[in-house]
Formats: structure tokens, sequence, C-alpha cells
């Protein structure tokens, strides 16, 4: 059922917000897939909170300020994105709809703002690519250990015209998901980890059993003859067999010195390298120090470290530490355009959402995700105009908590 709002767009009136969104994806979702998407690290503290944080600030409105006139726009890659909102990298897109990422990449278009693809996607990067015609896209990316792997990823998203790399640097170990393992998640057959055609993902359960068994050997193996990294009499073994999340995701030998230069010489000029996963001043400063050209603060949507910081909690110290040298972009927790104008408003150049994106996906496809970003974006031009800011950038009036 749809009705038509006094500006002319369409509400679905079975949803009117990420919370009644949420609960439509929960009832079309099996439930292996359901505690997939929702799930976080242990008991979950830092998901949680990764929500509260933002019910802990108050907006201070202005008056009398003529907002006649809002720009929701934001300029990302080149790109005037419809609003400061982009549609974050995760995993296996078609487990919520058959639409998958082309349906995320469509609506995406169809909205004005920008993708991200996760390394693990349920679709090859090109046809994504394809799908998304002008909007500009990033590829996630887990640099393995043996970096050819990653080497021929990097050079088929710089041939699909990617714009950057957000490599996930809050991976070194994989975080305990205990549904997960309880669940013995796998991904259907019919299936595939796209970007890694030839390889297929194996059935979690012995896997992640094993993995959480023998955790201080560091050694997993999967199903389909793949193997994780370990170190053994202080040497290191790299993963073997075919790429597989469980087995080939984790990279325990990341640092800043050796792989951030590696990465900006295979990627740059083509694509910018940007680090996902910063939550302390300390690591921005390092940022800023190796050049990279943005940072996403993240904790991985609350699915790493338990008892990590939320990452609204982390934006301030890191907008701080940057002071303005490399863009600072935030994922986590937003749920509704109230969420977006208090990240912003405490220096964040730019939001990702994540999970809402795949109940979007889980409601009704292509349509679920269009109408996720109408909702947030909806929103987000009502408190701008409530709170008296016509646009929200550092050169202009800047909106306080």
């Amino acid at each position: 059922m749809t009705s038509k709002a006094p500006d002319g767009s369409v509400h679905d009136l079975n949803c009117l917000t990420i919370a009644e969104l949420q609960q439509h994806a929960y009832t079309r979702m099996d439930k292996q897939t359901r505690d997939y998407y929702n799930e976080g690290a242990d008991s979950g503290s830092t998901l949680q909170e990764n929500l509260d944080a933002y019910k802990k600030y108050r907006i201070r409105p202005r008056v009398l300020r003529d907002v006649s006139k809002i720009d929701t726009t934001r300029d990302i890659f080149g790109f005037k994105s419809s609003v400061p909102i982009g549609v974050a990298p995760t995993a296996m897109q078609c487990l919520a709809h058959s639409d998958g990422e082309l349906g995320t990449a469509r609506a995406s278009r169809k909205m004005a703002v920008p993708m991200g693809l996760s390394s693990f996607a349920t679709t090859t990067l090109e046809d994504v690519a394809d799908a998304s015609a002008e909007i500009p896209n990033v590829l996630q990316l887990y640099l393995f250990e043996e970096r050819a792997h990653s080497l021929k990823l990097i050079a088929r998203a710089k041939k699909a015209g990617y714009k950057a790399v957000f490599l996930t640097v809050d991976t070194p170990i994989l975080g305990r998901r205990n549904l997960e393992i309880r669940n013995q998640f796998k991904l259907p057959p019919h299936f595939k980890i796209a970007n890694f055609a030839e390889e297929e993902e194996p059935a979690l359960g012995d896997e992640t059993t094993e993995n959480s068994a023998n955790q201080a050997k560091g050694r997993s193996k999967a199903k389909a003859g793949s193997t994780a990294g370990y170190t053994e009499g202080g040497k290191r073994v790299t993963p073997t067999g075919p790429i597989t999340f469980h087995t080939h995701a984790a990279n325990p030998t990341l640092c800043w010195e050796n792989d951030i230069e590696w990465l900006k010489e295979v990627c740059c000029p083509e694509m910018e390298v940007w680090v996902k996963g910063i939550a302390t001043a300390e690591d921005a400063i390092l940022a800023v120090h190796h050049q990279v050209r943005g940072i996403v603060v993240s904790n991985h949507g609350g699915r790493q470290l338990n008892g990590a910081l939320a990452t609204l909690d982390a934006l301030p110290e890191v907008v701080e530490a940057v002071r303005g040298q490399i863009p600072v972009h935030v994922d986590g927790g937003i749920r509704h355009g109230t969420d977006v104008f208090k990240a912003l408003a405490l220096g964040a150049d730019f939001v990702w959402v994540g999970r809402p994106a795949l109940w979007g996906l889980a409601y009704k496809g292509q349509e679920g995700v269009e109408l996720m970003l109408r909702l947030l974006s909806d929103e987000f031009r009502l408190c701008m105009g409530l709170a008296g800011v016509t646009k929200m950038d550092r050169s202009g009036f800047v909106a306080r908590l």
C-alpha cells in the first residue's frame, strides 16, 4: 500500500522507518541468513553500542535562518552524491534477495549515491560496475597474505573503473560469532563467491568450530581443501588452497610500513587507497603519515572486537587527529536521518550504511534498497531544515550537538 506525500514522493505505508524495514526483513530471511547478517561478535555489546551512541547526543536547533533552500549533496570521488550517504560493502547479498548486489547497484544509481562492494560478493565486480554506470564504486579489500590473489582483484577493479579500495584493517584475526558457529552457516550451492568464481565457499560449520577450538594454533581447514595460515616454530605458513573467507580474509601480518606502501604502488593513480577500520587518534595520525587518501571509522559492524568503542564515540578523536588533511567517513549504527546529521555534526564528511541495505533487499529487492535510501534521505533533509541548517560543510554553518 502506498500514498503520495505533499512533496509528490510516494510513501510505502507498510514501511515508514528503518526499524519497520528491519522487521519486514526479519520475516523474509531464513534463520541462517538473518543470524549471519545481524549478529555481532561475542555478546554483541559493541553492536548495540553502535546504535546507542546516537541516542546520547541532542541536536541544538537554530531558528529564523531561511531554510527554504536546503542542499543535501556532497562531492565524493568527483561525483555529486544526492546525500552524504553511501551503501557500505556487505558480503553475499544474494542471500537476502535474488537481486543481490545488482539490485543494490541499480538502487544506488537511481538514488545517486555511491556503492561499496565486498570482495566476497555474490556478483562480480565487473557486473556491479556495469549496473552502477555513472555512480562511483569502491572495492572493499582484504589484502591476502599471498598478494598475487589481491593483485588480480585490484587489476580487475582498476579496469572496471572503481574509484578506490577500502582496505579492511580491523581483521588481523576473525572475531568470534557464536550464531555462525552454532548454525553451521554455509553458502547455498547455487551461489558463488563471484570474484573468486573458480573457488567454492565451504560450509562454515566444521571449519569455524575448528577455528575456535584451535585458536592458539591458528589452524583451520576448509572442506574444499583450503587451509588458513598459521605460525609455527617462529615461521609463518601462508594460507593454501582455494580462496575462502574463513581461511584467507584474516591477515595477521598486515602492517603500515610494508602493506600500505605496496598497496599505494599497485592502486594509484587510478584508484585511491583508504583504510577502513580506524578507531583511534593514534592510527588516524599514522594514516595521514602514510598518505592514505581517506579513513573510514569502523568496527566492522560490531563483528570483530567486542568491547571496542562505538564508531560515533571514536569519531571525534579521529577527526581531531586528522585536522582536515584527509576525509573521514564513518559507518555503524546509522538507522535514521538524524543519525546522519549527528555524525556530520561531529566531524564526519560522509557516512556508509550496511545492514539497512540488506534489510531493504530482503524486503523488496532493488525497490527495498531504494526505499531505505529514500527514508534516510528524507529524514536527513527534514532534520537539516528543523535544525536551521541549509548545507553541512566545513566552510559554512556547522551544526552543534
